[in-house]
């Protein structure tokens, strides 16, 4: 029953979701507002969940010692100290001009452009390792990249100023913007949206299990 039961709830909650779309009537429509309350109070009990077991891991590692220890201690600090801000507050922790309000707007949000930052430098060094034009496709990206970089700047309408303003880079760029790199979208957002489908009805339909736990 360990495994039935979250089976069975999985299954007639996928249903319900699918065919409140085709059908937007009582029961299902109901049924839809249930299920989306329900949703809501279990991601809340799953984000304090996932909180916990952060904390737990990050205990574990400064007590046993473990490598980067340090980073464990920042983690739970801070985590302490936005949640004690936050419910010392009280309601209105959100609002603009309150302690948590500048904590984070002057340390959180640096902090995050800073990650995205250093991000930039990993982007950049996969790129050069996937612009080497070892093959044909990897020419046409890499030759693609390079025209729609240079167009994308000042200087690629300079050094095609005599040609025809439809021929220039930045027109060119645009193109390869607009239709290729669009159709490519395209085709892998279709190709995601199928692996969806398939998934989803793998796991309402009680095949696919790895979501339980544990072996078959």
């Amino acid at each position: 029953m360990r495994r039935e039961i979250p089976l069975l709830i999985t299954g007639i909650v996928g249903i319900v979701f699918v065919l409140q779309y085709f059908i937007p009537h009582f029961p299902f429509n109901r049924m839809n507002a249930w299920f989306s309350d329900w949703f809501s109070i279990v991601a809340a009990f799953a984000i304090w969940l996932g909180a916990l077991n952060l904390m737990k891991i990050s205990f574990q590692k400064v007590f046993r010692r473990k490598s980067d220890w340090g980073y464990a201690v920042v983690i739970i600090m801070s985590f302490l100290l936005m949640a004690v801000v936050g419910f010392a507050e009280g309601k209105g922790f959100r609002d603009q001009g309150t302690a948590f309000d500048w904590l984070f707007q002057f340390v959180y949000t640096p902090l995050s452009a800073t990650m995205f930052a250093i991000l930039a430098f990993f982007v950049a060094s996969a790129s050069y390792r996937a612009f080497r034009a070892r093959n044909f496709e990897a020419t046409l990206l890499l030759l693609a990249a390079f025209l729609v970089m240079l167009g994308r700047v000042p200087t690629g309408d300079v050094l095609t100023g005599f040609m025809p303003e439809g021929m220039r880079l930045s027109a060119v760029a645009s193109w390869i913007m607009n239709f290729p790199q669009t159709a490519g979208q395209r085709a892998i957002m279709i190709g995601i949206a199928l692996g969806l489908v398939s998934t989803s009805l793998r796991i309402i339909l009680g095949i696919e299990r790895s979501h339980l736990g544990g072996g078959d």
